[in-house]
């Protein structure tokens, strides 16, 4: 998947979905896109939603050019088909075209190449935050996520990622290895979303 393990597909459990995961595990597209997708729907929707669009398309894989090139009526119909991709098919259709737009215009249509000669933490962030969809927050898991599971890791990475990086946390996408740390995840983000409520309230 990456210039620094030789381009091997990863074994991953994120989706949990055996075939949507072995997407993820090769396709680094794939796995920009579910990061993308990832936000107001449970993280396995969202990390299943690759592998679904690109039945959709057709294909095996997802192709950076193509989907910058389709038909923008036709490929939000991809995203609102039933089951719909999303919760919000429609934008989130129009964010992925703008995010394979982009690598079309920077990276040659690579989403590898995003990080693949990135010589620090701060400079993957950098381009990550780049991305169309991708905030601070975003790119920082994402971020966890290369170093933690695709040994994607550049002088500084965990520092870049924030206390998504740190080694045995539970708080992210970059955490998931199976059902267990799922739902160890869940809690997280569950307790984290609590104390931010009861915060609002005593403000």
């Amino acid at each position: 998947m990456t210039k620094s393990d030789g381009g091997k597909a990863r074994s991953v459990r994120i989706a949990q979905e055996p075939a949507a995961d072995e997407l993820l595990g090769r396709s680094p597209l794939a796995a920009l896109v579910g990061m993308l997708l990832d936000q107001q729907v449970p993280m396995e929707w969202a990390f299943t939603g690759p592998y679904t669009l690109a039945q959709r398309m057709g294909s095996e894989d997802l192709d950076a050019r193509k989907i910058a090139a389709y038909d923008p009526d036709a490929f939000t119909a991809l995203f609102t088909e039933k089951p719909a991709l999303h919760r919000y098919p429609g934008s989130m259709a129009k964010r992925v075209q703008q995010l394979c737009r982009h690598l079309v215009a920077e990276y040659d249509g690579r989403a590898e190449a995003v990080w693949a000669d990135a010589s620090t933490g701060a400079e993957l962030l950098e381009r990550l935050q780049a991305l169309p969809g991708f905030g601070a927050q975003k790119a920082q898991i994402f971020l966890a996520l290369l170093g933690k599971q695709f040994d994607v890791r550049p002088t500084g990475w965990r520092e870049a990622a924030g206390a998504y990086g740190e080694e045995g946390s539970h708080r992210s996408v970059a955490d998931i290895t199976g059902p267990d740390s799922l739902a160890e995840v869940r809690a997280y983000k569950q307790q984290a979303k609590a104390a931010a409520r009861a915060a609002s309230r005593s403000a």
